[in-house]
């Protein structure tokens, strides 16, 4: 992109987006800083976009030297990420924010402000490609730096926004991110970068408790595999499949949360073997390709950020449901989370786990 171009650079305030925005200032194009606001932090409270956040990001533009504004999406972020986080757990699943503010705040909301405000494109410090055919249509890809690539969670983004965006970052390992931005000197150099859920400092139970403002936990049974009642639980909001720790039963041996009926408000528990399954059903799909296309590739998939690839066969039981077959079984298959598929570096599509 050898032509100087208007990019405006989603700043969050860490060494990642800092470092896109002066590497693109660095060729020569039109850059200007935005930040998105979306969540009230309390005093001592740090996470994505917090007030802090904001003011590194504010102070890394003035080094670039770039203009830079804070755009407030409090509202929206409450209706599109938080709220489907609390309704998630409250039905029984398992809820990925990341991939919802990916979808809803960063690349539809702040992308299409973006362009409104004149920019040719919108870049983020994500760890991903974005590549074209002879067609002229986009794609996704994996970065370079496999340990860091977030491709998983960018499985949303479709042609129309993949024109519209870059990812300089995709080319470079994390460590020579951060090699660069001290080249730049930038003041995020060596911030370290945030692990958890941006908008909850401690305990997401408690989290979903104080802000559902329309509907209450209801206790119910916790059982095992044969139906026997082995205690009570305030909510099924306080577990996860794969969950081990605080189940509230007495047992001998480890137990772990295998399943969950939200119908009935009940969790099941059995033994570790019984967290492995390789038929998963996923919904809400996204493809990037002709889904006549893929019976005749080499498919893999991953349901989890940090989760190994793995061969499946997937079977269409309508356009927007399928049946994922994997070629060895996976642990701890969870309904809410992504399963994004991949062809060698493409990402092909993804969709949410249904039901396991």
């Amino acid at each position: 992109m050898s032509v100087r171009k208007k990019i405006i650079v989603a700043m969050s305030g860490g060494v990642d987006s800092s470092t896109t925005a002066a590497l693109l200032m660095e060729q020569g194009h039109e850059v200007s800083g935005i930040t998105m606001q979306l969540w009230d932090y309390a005093d001592g409270e740090t996470g994505c976009c917090s007030l802090n956040d904001v003011f590194d990001a504010r102070q890394a533009a003035n080094q670039i030297g770039i203009k830079h504004q804070v755009v407030n999406y409090k509202d929206d972020f409450q209706k599109y990420v938080v709220n489907d986080f609390i309704n998630k757990y409250y039905n029984g699943q398992t809820p990925n924010p990341c991939i919802m503010c990916n979808e809803y705040m960063k690349f539809d909301f702040l992308l299409k402000k973006s362009l409104e405000l004149g920019a040719d494109y919108l870049a983020t410090g994500h760890y991903a490609k974005i590549s074209k055919n002879n067609n002229g249509n986009y794609f996704l890809e994996k970065g370079l730096d496999k340990f860091k690539d977030q491709s998983y969670f960018l499985f949303t983004l479709g042609n129309k926004e993949l024109s519209k965006l870059l990812f300089p970052l995709g080319e470079f390992t994390k460590s020579r991110v951060r090699e660069i931005s001290e080249g730049f000197d930038l003041s995020v150099a060596s911030k370290k970068e945030s692990q958890d859920v941006c908008f909850i400092a401690k305990d997401y139970r408690k989290f979903i408790e104080e802000n559902s403002n329309y509907q209450e936990p209801k206790k119910g049974f916790i059982k095992n595999l044969e139906g026997k009642i082995l205690g009570e639980h305030d909510g099924i909001h306080n577990f996860t499949i794969g969950q081990r720790k605080k189940l509230g039963i007495d047992s001998k041996t480890a137990k772990y949360v295998v399943s969950i009926n939200f119908k009935e408000f009940e969790v099941v528990v059995g033994d570790e073997k019984d967290l492995y399954a390789d038929t998963l059903y996923a919904t809400n799909l996204n493809w990037s390709v002709d889904t006549d296309k893929l019976k005749n590739m080499d498919i893999k998939a991953k349901t989890r950020y940090r989760s190994p690839e793995t061969p499946v066969d997937i079977s269409f039981i309508n356009d927007q449901k399928i049946m994922v077959k994997f070629s060895k079984v996976q642990r701890a298959l969870t309904p809410g989370q992504a399963i994004v598929f991949y062809s060698g570096e493409k990402v092909l599509g993804g969709g949410w786990i249904n039901e396991v």
